[in-house]
Formats: C-alpha cells, sequence, structure tokens
C-alpha cells in the first residue's frame, strides 16, 4: 500500500509476539522505502498481549507512525512521543477524540457507524459525525468508515477530514494477504449484508452475515439480557484463522463494513489508489467546477 502512495499499516496483534513483529517490521523496511505506520490496538484482557513488547518493537524497529485503538493510550504515549513518533488515535465519537487530543495525539482517524468493527455504541454516521469532529478538533483527522473510491475521498474532504481511512476495501486487493474466498464474499455482499452484535454486551461490532453469525444472533435472541460472552464464544473467539486462511466463511464472525456494498472488483492496491486519485480530481474539476462557474470566472 506505501508503494502504491498511500500510508501502509501492519496491524500489531497479528503478529503473536513482539519479536514477530519486529521481523514483519524489518520485512517492511526491505519491500519499500516509503512512510508506513503500525497499529496497536488496546483491549480488556485477562492475559493482555506484552503490550510493552510490542511498543518497545515498534521504537526499536524506526516506525514513525502508530495507529491506536481501543483503550486510551495514555500509558504509553511518553514513550512514543520520546522516540518521536506521530500518534494518530481510531474513535468513534467526538467527546473520545477531544480526549485524544488532550493526551497529546497527533492526529485522530474518525470511525463513522458505517464502518466494520467496532463501530462504538452511540451510532453516529460520518454524514453528522466529520463535520462535528471538523466543529471541535484542533488537531487532523481523517474518515473512516464507509471509505471506498473517489466520491469517499471528495466526501471526506469536504466534510472536514484531511484524507480518508480504509479497512474493508483494501481487503479486496490483490495483495491482501487474505484466502480468496472471503475477497469475493466482499464483491457478491451488498450493503444490506452485514449485522451487528455482542450489542447487549456493549462491544457491538459489524461483521458479515453468514451462517455463523445467524447462530449467533440467534443465540442473542433466545438469551436477551443474559447473555455472556462465554455464550457466544464458538462464533467470535478464534475463527479468523479459519476464515482468513483456509477460506471457511461460515465460520463465525469476522468485520466487515457496509461499505461492501461499494464494492465490484479485487485491484491491486496501486490501481485502487490511482483509480480514487482520478476519481476525485474528476469530480472536483468537473462536476463541482461545473456547478460553480461564476467563482471559477472570478477565480
Amino acid at each position: 500500500m506505501s508503494n502504491a502512495g498511500g500510508l501502509g499499516i501492519i496491524t500489531g496483534l497479528t503478529q503473536r509476539t513482539p519479536e514477530h513483529l519486529a521481523k514483519e517490521i524489518a520485512r517492511c523496511r526491505e519491500m519499500t522505502d516509503k512512510p508506513f505506520g503500525v497499529n496497536l490496538t488496546f483491549l480488556p484482557s485477562v492475559t493482555p498481549p506484552d503490550y510493552p513488547g510490542y511498543v518497545k518493537a515498534i521504537i526499536d524497529g524506526g516506525v514513525k507512525i502508530v495507529e491506536t485503538a481501543g483503550n486510551n493510550p495514555a500509558k504509553w504515549m511518553p514513550a512514543l512521543k520520546e522516540a518521536g513518533i506521530k500518534v494518530i488515535h481510531k474513535c468513534t465519537s467526538v467527546r473520545h477524540s477531544l480526549k485524544a487530543e488532550s493526551i497529546g495525539c497527533d492526529a485522530i482517524s474518525v470511525d463513522g457507524f458505517e464502518c466494520g468493527g467496532h463501530p462504538g455504541e452511540d451510532d453516529i454516521p460520518n454524514f453528522i459525525l466529520l463535520p462535528r469532529a471538523a466543529e471541535e478538533l484542533k488537531i487532523p483527522f481523517v474518515a473512516s468508515g464507509g471509505m471506498a473510491d473517489g466520491r469517499s475521498l471528495v466526501a471526506a474532504l469536504a466534510l472536514g477530514a484531511e484524507g480518508m481511512n480504509m479497512g474493508t476495501r483494501f481487503m479486496a486487493t490483490v495483495e491482501a494477504p487474505i484466502h480468496e474466498n472471503v475477497k469475493q464474499a466482499l464483491v457478491a455482499a451488498s450493503e444490506l449484508d452485514t449485522r451487528l452484535v455482542m450489542r447487549s454486551l456493549r462491544n457491538t461490532e459489524r461483521v458479515l452475515n453468514n451462517a455463523g453469525v445467524e447462530k449467533l444472533i440467534a443465540k442473542e435472541k433466545e438469551l436477551g439480557d443474559k447473555l455472556k460472552f462465554e455464550d457466544i464464544i464458538g462464533e467470535v473467539a478464534g475463527v479468523y484463522p479459519k476464515i482468513m486462511v483456509e477460506g471457511e466463511m461460515d465460520a463465525g464472525a469476522w468485520s466487515c463494513g457496509m461499505v461492501a456494498g461499494l464494492i465490484h472488483d479485487v485491484p491491486t492496491c496501486k490501481v485502487l489508489i490511482e483509480r480514487i486519485v482520478a476519481e476525485a480530481e474528476g469530480i472536483v474539476h468537473k462536476r463541482l467546477e461545473a456547478m460553480f462557474p461564476r467563482q471559477r470566472a472570478m477565480a
């Protein structure tokens, strides 16, 4: 992705240990001389990952951009800032964005309700969330959730963002290291094919519907307020290798945004990014300029 002109991000916790992350950072350096970053998601857990080790691997690897998500990253900010690292924190609300700004984050990834994964509990879509963030924040932010093409980019810029972040869309690319069945499922899906699960646990996740998800939803309906995480562990825990590596599409819940409805092909990252830029330029210079001829003439 970095070679194609975007900012590629390594997802830190997909590497089983800090040592594996260090190797992945080194491998990425061999593949590109362009900037790239690492995502580190801080999650509550009985047996949490070796976060100090992951942070050390990032610093020792010379990474200068870190995207944080999940819990408040304040504990890790001194070490990251001392190493000259720019921190982008992912937030699903304006209040969380302001908190991230107050603890010294350099930018925010503002995640609207359309997004895949965890959209928070406020259910605010990007047409409201982005301009609200623009009204309140003093630091820059990028738009996340529902981003797919040149139209998304122009809209994000118009609503106050400095750019856009794409997750689900980049899964359907040639280079994405996931099973072809996943990519084809994204191409086949519409905007109606995601489901929200774990709402009663206040751990809402947007996922692509499949047989495993239907089983999960049936349990949620049956148990209601009595639902506990242990009741659905078979549909949400440890299913990613079965889906992403083995291509078992009904194994359980996997994060997917509503943007699946805008995914119609599996291009290379380079083709996708160049197409987005070309579409955005076309919208600005043809469609929008044609709508405001007076302003164009005065310029």
